[in-house]
């Protein structure tokens, strides 16, 4: 038995998967999020560990004998959160998260220092990156940066808590800006342009390498054996692509989580920086991915459930399982400003084309289109980066709506698939790879694809006019710059 913990934004999710690799249970808790000032995105990190034990506990409670069994655990988490300890390991300030565009600044300071970030990094200065947030840091609260002695990512926290060890692997590390995402080492140059050196970095491991042994109390506390290793784990993106067996150049799949992602295998390091596509390395040994990213892809749809005070899943039922045809609402997802393609912490959201005669129905579908235009939006930006992508899975919490999966389609123009176990494919995949530090096992034979439950397909109906409404909808960020 295996378990996976994926450190999400708006929740911990944990999974037990069983020898022939199913999913058997499953728990999570809510977090929190803080938003002191406009721009800024913050969560106390030892909530992340306060949910992960109780996920954990809870399955203890209702499934004893399969948590026993437990021999590897993964961890999976969300990216670039900068979580900053003092000497005696506990963090000096309120994480700041991946959504968090405080530091836009020292964006433009970062690059200005190190010339050569681009190539080391594979990416721009983005200021939901790590690094950045270091030096706003320095900058604003001298006091707290002069007692940094480790800056950790989320997952890192909580390993770091549930066995004592601070290490972190190669996907999530790729995501700060102190990585050569090549040579998959910590770069003394990036580090030391931020006021750092190799000391405040955690140790590397590989994603599906042993980092830890879970500490004794907590082996104790779930009734496991006192030798169950922790995995190296990945980053939120990648630990879902070890999900869906996304192990092979070209493998391709469209997250549609708090954030939005449209991801791409790589054999290589491949940076494509000038059209703001991340290139990170892979959770597995000699893989790397490219990635556009959306900030704001199911958090728009549940930014208007909470608006209009109903469940998102009742905003969506009058629209059925499919629509004729575009919204003459258009909708900019930038709730949280945008990375791929824009690189604009400020942008912001619009809803445009309302009249006195629309309907509620018609501004939730502008939400689904506006996010699925974005994600159109990353997979040009990946096709120019990489050559084109064919068809995509798709996961994450808006993977539920087989309407947005036809609107995805539609607006794509390439077949989008369902598929089992979408919602935790982070968890799973962090499973996945606690069983390879565990056992050894092939990569190839444990992370294989999920079964399909639907693929749709573009509708030829629909397609000239969602690239119609597309073109319309692409000019607005431009026109509305200045103005939001």
């Amino acid at each position: 038995m295996y378990l996976g913990l994926d450190i999400g934004t708006s929740g911990v999710k944990a999974v037990l998967v069983n020898e022939a690799g199913a999913v058997v249970a499953t728990a999570s808790r809510e977090l929190a999020l803080s938003h002191p000032a406009p721009l800024w995105s913050e969560q106390d990190p030892d909530s992340w560990v306060d949910a992960a034990i109780g996920a954990v506990d809870d399955l203890a409670r209702l499934h004893p004998r399969d948590v026993a069994q437990v021999r590897g655990i993964g961890l999976s988490g969300q990216m670039h959160g900068a979580t900053l300890l003092g000497a005696d390991g506990r963090p000096l300030r309120p994480a700041i998260l991946w959504n968090d565009g405080r530091s836009h600044a020292e964006c433009v300071e970062l690059e200005r220092r190190c010339p050569s970030l681009h190539a080391i990094a594979g990416n721009l200065a983005m200021p939901g990156f790590t690094a950045p947030k270091l030096l706003w840091v320095a900058r604003h609260e001298p006091d707290v940066f002069e007692r940094v002695a480790k800056v950790l990512l989320p997952k890192a926290y909580v390993r770091y808590r549930l066995t004592g060890e601070m290490a972190e692997d190669m996907s999530d590390a790729a995501g700060t800006l102190w990585l050569d995402v090549g040579r998959r080492d910590w770069s003394a140059e990036l580090l030391h342009a931020t006021g750092l050196d190799l000391q405040h970095m955690p140790r590397l491991v590989e994603g599906s390498a042993v980092s830890a042994v879970l500490a004794g109390e907590f082996a104790q506390r779930w009734g496991m054996a006192n030798d169950v290793v922790v995995a190296g784990g990945a980053g939120d993106n990648a630990a879902s692509a070890i999900g869906l067996g996304a192990i092979a150049p070209g493998d391709a799949f469209l997250s549609l989580g708090t954030s939005g992602v449209v991801f791409r295998v790589t054999d290589r390091f491949a940076p494509a920086p000038e059209a703001a596509v991340h290139a990170f390395c892979h959770a597995l040994p000699g893989l790397w991915h490219q990635m556009g990213v959306m900030l704001s892809a199911a958090a728009s749809l549940a930014w208007l459930a909470g608006v209009m005070e109903t469940p998102a899943a009742a905003l969506l039922a009058p629209l059925g399982e499919r629509v004729d045809g575009p919204s003459p609402v258009k909708f900019l997802p930038y709730l949280d400003g945008e990375r791929t393609p824009h690189n604009d912490a400020t942008a912001s959201g619009a809803f445009v084309g309302l009249r006195a005669a629309t309907g509620r129905s018609q501004i939730v579908q502008a939400v689904l289109e506006g996010v699925a235009f974005a994600a159109r939006d990353n997979l040009a930006a990946l096709s120019a980066a990489g050559g084109a992508i064919t068809d995509v899975d798709l996961v994450g919490g808006g993977s539920r709506s087989p309407l947005w999966a036809q609107i995805c389609a539609d607006v794509l123009g390439i077949a989008v698939h369902r598929v089992e176990e979408g919602e935790v494919g982070a968890a799973l995949g962090a499973a996945r790879l606690g069983r390879l530090a565990a056992t050894g096992d092939d990569p190839a034979q444990i992370c294989t694809r999920p079964r399909r439950l639907a693929s749709f397909v573009p509708r030829a109906s629909a397609a000239s006019a969602y690239d119609e409404a597309y073109r319309r909808w692409r000019a607005l960020y431009p026109a509305l710059k200045e103005s939001l």
